[in-house]
C-alpha cells in the first residue's frame, strides 16, 4: 500500500472537486471468479475524518464511512433505488392517517458490537437523546417529536406534534443512529454499532479499517475486511490504482481516468448525486440583499463552460436535485447573458462594484479563476478569499461574513436551508418559508413535492443563490469487484453486499 500524507479535515458540505458529466458505465465484463469471503477491499477516498465521533463531530466523510457499514437506525436510505426509505433495525413501521404516529417493530437478534442485545430500551434514548441534547448533529431534525415511548419489548412508538412527511427520512440520518443506552465507549477513537462491520484500526492520516461483524444480525459482509484509503491528492489515487493498491476509487479526476482503463482492470461508473456546487450570496448583506445584482450576477456565468473548463458535471438552476422531492427542470428561468447583467448593475446602481469570494482551498483555483473573469466581464471586480474549510466554517457558515461563497452542499432534501433565515444564506422569504412548512405538514407525497417545487421556483426567480453544477463524479471499481454501490457514494458508502473474486 502507498503511504501519503493525508489532509485530515472537518468536511462539513465538503468534498474534493471530482466530477464528470458522463451518465453512461463501462462495458468492461463483471467478474467471472467465485466471491472470495476473505478477501480484504481497498477503496480510495479522498476526505478522513477528523475524528470518529458521528453524534458530535460534522462531515460528510464520517457518514460516507460508518453509516450503514457501522451504525445503523431503525430505517435506512437506498441510494440506488431512489433514496428509497428501506427497513433496517426496525422491520416493519405503520403510520397513523393524521401522519402523527410511527410505530416501529424492532429487529429480533440485533447485537452491538461489544455483545450487548439490543433493546426497545436503547431505541427510545438513543432518540430522546439526539432531540433532547442540540450538540448532536442533525438534532433538530427530531424537533418535532412529542413523545418516544416503548409499549413492549418489540415496539416503539415515536409521537410528533405535527405532521411531517420527512421524518422517516430524518430518521435514516445521524438522528436516527441507534447507540447503546449508557455506552462509556470513547466514540472519538472508538465505535460500538449493530451494523455489518466494525472499526478495527484507525491509522489517522492514512486509513481506517473495517472488520467483518461475524455476529451480524443480517448478511454477512461479503469481505472479511474493507480498508479505507485516505488519499487527499488526485494523481496519487490514479496512480494508487494503476498500481493496483485499490480496487475502488471515488470521485476519480475526469482528465486521469484513462490511466485507470488502461489498465484493463477496472470499469468506470457514474453515478448521481444530491451535491450542489452552491455559490452563496449573502442576502442579508448590501449590495447582494438588491435582487437585481444576485441576478446580474447569475446571468454574468456561462453555466456549461465553466462545467467544460473543470471536467465534467451536469447544470443545476435551482435549488432541489432530481434525486430529492419538488425537483423540476428550472433550465428555462435564467441564462447566460452578460448584456443584461450590465443592465441590472447600472439599474441597481451598481457599477463598478467590488465583492469577495470566500472559498475554502480544498476546491480547485480554476472555479474562483472562472469567476473572477466572468464578473469582470460585466464591470464586477472580484477579489478571491481562500481560507481553510475551519475558517470558512467560523467566517461564512457561522458569522456570516462574506459577500459571496462557494462550497459544495451534498446533503439529500436540504431545501429547508432556503426556509431557514437564520442560516448562512440570509434569505428570507416568508412565502417560501410558508410552503415549506406545508410541504411537511401534508401525508400526501404528491402535494408535498408540489409545494416544495413552487417554493424552489420563487427561490431561483429571487436569486437566493446560484447553482454552478450537479456533481456526477466518477468511481473506479476493478473488474474483479461485484455489487459495489453506484448513487450518492460522497454521502453514503454501504459495502456490506460487495464482493471481490479471485479474478
Amino acid at each position: 500500500m502507498l503511504r501519503r500524507t493525508a489532509v485530515a479535515t472537518s468536511a462539513l458540505l465538503l468534498g474534493a472537486l471530482l466530477f464528470t458529466s458522463c451518465t453512461g458505465t463501462s462495458t468492461t465484463p463483471g467478474p467471472t471468479g467465485a466471491p472470495d469471503p476473505n478477501a480484504t477491499l481497498t477503496v480510495g477516498l479522498s476526505l478522513e475524518p477528523s475524528n470518529l465521533d458521528i453524534r458530535r463531530t460534522s462531515g460528510a466523510a464520517l457518514e460516507q464511512a460508518l453509516i450503514d457499514n457501522v451504525y445503523q437506525g431503525l430505517v435506512t436510505r437506498n441510494g440506488d433505488d431512489g433514496n428509497a426509505i428501506v427497513p433496517e433495525l426496525a422491520t416493519d413501521w405503520t403510520i397513523s392517517p393524521d401522519g402523527l404516529t410511527y410505530t416501529f417493530t424492532l429487529r429480533q437478534g440485533v447485537t452491538f458490537h461489544d455483545g450487548t442485545a439490543m433493546t426497545a430500551d436503547d431505541v427510545v434514548t438513543s432518540l430522546q437523546t439526539a432531540k433532547d441534547d442540540t450538540t448532536i448533529q442533525n438534532s433538530a431534525d427530531l424537533a418535532g417529536v412529542a413523545s418516544i415511548s416503548s409499549p413492549d419489548p418489540t415496539t416503539v412508538v415515536v409521537t410528533l406534534s405535527q405532521p411531517n412527511i420527512d421524518f422517516l427520512f430524518a430518521l435514516t440520518g445521524r438522528a436516527g443512529l441507534i447507540f447503546k443506552n449508557n455506552d462509556t465507549t470513547n466514540f472519538e477513537t472508538t465505535t460500538n454499532g449493530t451494523g455489518p462491520f466494525t472499526v478495527s484500526a484507525w491509522n489517522t492520516g492514512q486509513s481506517l479499517t473495517l472488520a467483518r461483524n461475524d455476529s451480524y444480525w443480517g448478511d454477512k459482509a461479503g469481505v472479511a475486511e474493507v480498508v479505507i484509503d485516505y488519499i487527499p491528492d488526485r494523481t496519487a489515487a490514479v496512480n494508487a490504482a494503476v498500481n493496483g493498491d485499490l480496487d475502488a476509487a471515488l470521485e476519480v479526476d475526469p482528465e486521469l481516468q484513462g490511466q485507470i482503463t488502461g489498465t484493463g482492470r477496472f470499469q468506470i461508473e457514474s453515478g448521481l448525486t444530491t451535491d450542489k456546487g452552491t455559490l452563496a450570496f449573502n442576502n442579508a448583506r448590501a449590495p447582494l440583499n438588491d435582487q437585481r445584482v444576485r441576478e446580474a450576477l447569475r446571468l454574468a456565468i456561462d453555466h456549461q463552460a465553466l462545467i467544460d473548463t473543470l471536467g465534467g458535471g451536469q447544470p443545476l438552476y435551482g435549488p432541489i436535485p432530481p434525486l430529492d422531492p419538488g425537483y423540476e427542470d428550472l433550465s428555462g428561468s435564467i441564462s447566460y447573458n452578460p448584456d443584461r447583467a450590465r443592465e441590472l448593475l447600472a439599474e441597481a446602481g451598481a457599477e463598478n462594484l467590488t465583492l469577495t469570494l470566500t472559498i475554502p482551498s480544498v476546491y480547485p483555483s480554476s472555479i474562483a479563476t472562472f469567476l473572477v473573469s466572468s464578473f469582470a466581464d460585466v464591470g464586477v471586480t472580484l477579489k478571491v478569499s481562500s481560507v481553510d474549510f475551519p475558517t470558512w466554517l467560523t467566517s461564512v457558515y457561522t458569522n456570516h461574513d462574506y459577500d459571496l461563497s462557494f462550497v459544495r452542499h451534498v446533503e439529500a432534501r436540504d431545501f429547508g436551508n432556503f426556509a431557514n433565515p437564520s442560516y448562512y444564506f440570509g434569505y428570507d422569504n416568508p412565502k417560501v418559508q410558508s410552503l415549506y412548512a406545508q410541504s411537511l405538514a401534508t401525508t400526501d407525497e404528491q402535494q408535498s413535492s408540489d409545494y416544495l417545487a413552487e417554493a424552489a421556483r420563487i427561490v431561483s426567480d429571487e436569486d437566493a443563490a446560484d447553482w454552478l453544477f450537479l456533481s456526477t463524479p466518477l468511481t473506479a471499481v476493478a473488474n474483479n469487484v461485484a455489487n459495489f454501490p453506484k448513487n450518492s457514494l460522497n454521502v453514503r458508502l454501504p459495502l456490506a453486499g460487495v464482493t471481490v473474486s479471485s479474478e
